[in-house]
């Protein structure tokens, strides 16, 4: 679900509602994605970042752990209150409250804007835009976006599909996980696409197993199934491509 979507914009803020679960049940993000990010991106010791859409800090944190200076933008209190306690040893890093197309930009530019999945709730005719004129001249726009896949325990999961589709999703056939080979890499055009140079892009595949406790969980915090008045898009798969 984009912000494009029927609904989009009420959806990107229900996540706001469950920020302790939201916190504990999605997975972390694979280290080796922020090495490459460092390196990729050229970031120097004590580089500025602004990250959009922080959530409970679960890319802040490793970034912060680098020493970097972080403006993290969160459109959500719950979720905001939640990263700032766990980024609290680290002076460097800032949580703001406020939806990243409003937020004023400061003056200081920064090397790195970094949306962890977030990219998709923001508004498509300002996000590449804005961010580039928060980059400074040769700064990075990093993206990173998690898909679930085609995988884990088949049977089960071809099972719980199927119930996924009939009850929440209806029969979309574009709605079907897939496997990593088969989604689309970089970004399609939009609004301001074309101030950027072509991606570089990496991929992470993992399969994640889950309790039945935990799976139900990770489901609770998608904001599809947690608004019973709108179509849901949310995938039922445990393997995921990062």
């Amino acid at each position: 679900m984009t912000f494009e979507s029927p609904g989009g914009s009420r959806l990107r803020a229900r996540f706001d509602e469950a920020a302790d679960l939201y916190d504990r049940a999605r997975p972390r993000y694979p280290e080796p994605l922020f090495d490459d990010l460092v390196a990729i991106a050229g970031l120097r010791p004590g580089a500025r970042i602004l990250e959009i859409g922080c959530g409970t800090g679960q890319a802040t944190l490793p970034l912060a752990r680098r020493g970097y200076a972080i403006d993290a933008v969160e459109l959500g209190a719950g979720l905001a209150a939640v990263a700032r306690r766990k980024l609290a040893a680290f002076p460097q890093v800032m949580v703001h409250v406020a939806a990243f197309e409003q937020w004023p930009l400061p003056d200081e530019p920064y090397d790195l804007v970094l949306a962890a999945t977030s990219w998709h709730w923001v508004d498509p005719s300002v996000r590449f835009v804005k961010a580039a004129a928060a980059l400074r001249t040769g700064g990075a726009l990093a993206v990173i976006d998690t898909q679930h896949i085609a995988g884990g325990t088949s049977a089960f999961f071809v099972a719980v599909q199927e119930a996924c589709y009939a009850v929440f999703m209806g029969d979309d056939p574009k709605l079907r996980l897939t496997d990593s080979a088969s989604l689309p890499v970089g970004f399609a055009p939009s609004t301001g696409s074309e101030l950027f140079e072509p991606p570089v892009t990496r991929s992470y595949e993992r399969d994640i197993p889950y309790t039945t406790a935990e799976y139900v969980d990770v489901l609770n915090t998608y904001s599809g199934h947690r608004d019973p008045t709108l179509p849901r898009t949310t995938g039922c798969s445990g393997a995921s491509r990062t």
